[in-house]
Formats: structure tokens, sequence, C-alpha cells
């Protein structure tokens, strides 16, 4: 029988984390009862600087049962951070990445087992539909996944962050150095055998996303930015077909000169002017956006910074 780690990183979770703590500590008990997975099996919740009573909660839950265990940062450092420092500051056979809010189906990590034991190393949780998303939400994440999926980044489409892994897969990870994190599309490079489980997402039964659409958008530009050059190059073709539209405005220009002896049409020049000031605002934008990429790289600082931990041990 293999260890389980169930991880589920958590921000003010406070509302939900009751029901949370209840449904999984079921679920991990019915699979150590079924002898699926080793009794030394463990919960472990993630506090990515919580503001809330989350931390509270979480500490109460640990002492009270040793099938849970709490890893607290010192500070918010974002829902992948989060994911990482539950891999790898516990030490198990096989790990699962759940979100605290319930929406994933838990029940999916028993299909993920059986998955495991025909010789896969990654599970990933796919959803069925999106029905529970409202209409901008599906649309926007069917266009960016197809985006990415033109860009060439290669990303399993409809899954977030609810996986299985073996501790190979997870020493494997530990390879790629990068700050900037979207493992949606970091794990897939990994390359062991994977498979995927489908579920039906439900709605947040308590509490706030933790995703609004600043942090949603930031995200989406990550896994563009982190993992293709195209934009790159996008502004490389802008900058030669303006140059031609140049070349030919510069050529009407020489014959409405030579034909007339004047130049009309100075409305249109300040158009075009401002239009190709902004073409090369963006351009610098981008480049911008990569370099400080490229900045944050070279620093090396923590993903994560660990201030205590409970139950973590065994």
């Amino acid at each position: 029988m293999q260890k389980l780690a169930i991880i589920l990183p958590c921000y003010n979770e406070e509302d939900i984390l009751p029901k949370t703590i209840t449904t999984i500590k079921k679920l991990l008990t019915n699979l150590i009862k079924s002898k699926k997975v080793s009794p030394s099996s463990k919960i472990c919740f993630v506090n990515d600087g919580s503001k809330d009573k989350t931390l509270e909660i979480i500490r109460k839950t640990c002492l009270q049962d040793k099938l849970f265990c709490c890893i607290n940062l010192s500070r918010n450092f974002g829902h992948q951070g989060a994911i990482l420092a539950g891999m790898n500051e516990l030490a198990a056979d096989l790990y699962v990445t759940i979100d605290a809010d319930l929406q994933d189906n838990p029940e999916c990590i028993c299909e993920m087992l059986e998955k495991i034991d025909e010789g896969c190393d990654i599970v990933y949780g796919v959803r069925k539909s999106r029905t529970t998303d409202s209409w901008f939400k599906r649309t926007t994440a069917t266009c960016y996944y197809r985006l990415l999926k033109l860009l060439g980044v290669n990303i399993v489409y409809n899954h977030a962050d609810f996986r299985m892994m073996t501790k190979r897969a997870v020493e494997t990870l530990k390879q790629f150095p990068e700050r900037n994190l979207f493992l949606r599309a970091i794990v897939p490079l990994i390359g062991f055998k994977y498979a995927k489980v489908y579920y039906d997402r439900t709605k947040r039964q308590a509490g706030e996303t933790k995703y609004p659409l600043p942090k949603m958008v930031a995200l989406a530009w990550n896994g563009i930015s982190n993992f293709s050059i195209i934009p790159l190059r996008f502004v490389t073709f802008s900058g030669f077909f303006v140059c031609f539209l140049s070349f030919i405005f510069l050529c009407y220009v020489v014959y409405n000169w030579s034909a007339k002896g004047t130049i009309v049409g100075w409305a249109s020049t300040v158009t075009i002017i401002t239009i190709f000031s902004g073409i090369q605002l963006i351009s610098l934008g981008i480049i911008g956006e990569y370099l400080a990429k490229v900045f944050i790289e070279v620093k090396k600082r923590p993903l994560y910074i660990v201030e205590s931990k409970i139950g973590c041990e065994n």
C-alpha cells in the first residue's frame, strides 16, 4: 500500500473548511479501510497567508486528528506556490492536489488510484462540461484553451490543478526551476504516461472565488508568456509589416508632391501616426513583459517560505 498525500491549498476558506474537512476525511478513511492506500496517508492543508480564521480551524483540526497536517506559509505566495509547497514539504508515494472549495469532485480520487495501478504516473482531473460557468467565463475559457493550442502550448483541455502524481513524477517536476509558475502547462512537459478522469464541477458552496477577473487574466497571460515566444515573433512581423506600409505611404507622398506640388490629408497622416505609435507601444509592452519574467527568473527568489508545520513529521 502506498502513502497518499491529499494537498489542499487554502486562502481565506473559513466558510467551506468544516465541510471540506468532513468530506475529505470520510474519503481517505474509506480508502484506508479498503486497503487502497497506507494508514500513514495524510490530508495536508497549505495555508497560503489567509487573513481570516482558516489557519485557526486547520490548527485545531490537526491537533485533534492525526490524519491531518498543516503547512503554514509566511505570507500569500499564490495558488501555484502553495501546491508546490505541499508536494515538496510532505513525503509520500502519491500526491493529489485539489482545491479546498469542493468544486472538484473528491470521489474521483478512487478512479485516479485505479489509473495509477494501471501504470500511469500522472492522472488529470478533467471537467466534462462548463454548464455551471457563466456565459462569459465559459466563452473566454474555450477561446483561451484554443489560443494556447494555437501558440503551441501543451495543455490539457478543461483541466485546472486537480491531479494525482506519483513520487517519481513529483521528483521530476522539481527539476523545473521556474519562478513564473503555470503548473497546468509544466506538468505535461514531464512526459510520463498519463490518463484522464472526467467529472462534473459543482458550484462553490460557500465563500468567495479566489480567482476574480484580474487574477484570471494574469494567470492566462502567464500561460501564454511562460510557454510561447510567438508574441515576440508577432512583434517582429508587425515591425516588418509597418515598415512595408510606411514605404507605400512614402511612395504616395512623393507622387502627390511631384504631381500636385502640395501634400494634402494631414488628418489621415496624424491618424496613421497615432495607430503606428500604438502598435509600437504595444510591442514595447510585450517585450517588457518578457524582460520582467527574465528579471524574476534570474533573481531565483524562493517560491514559498514555510513559517510552521503541524503533523508533517511522518
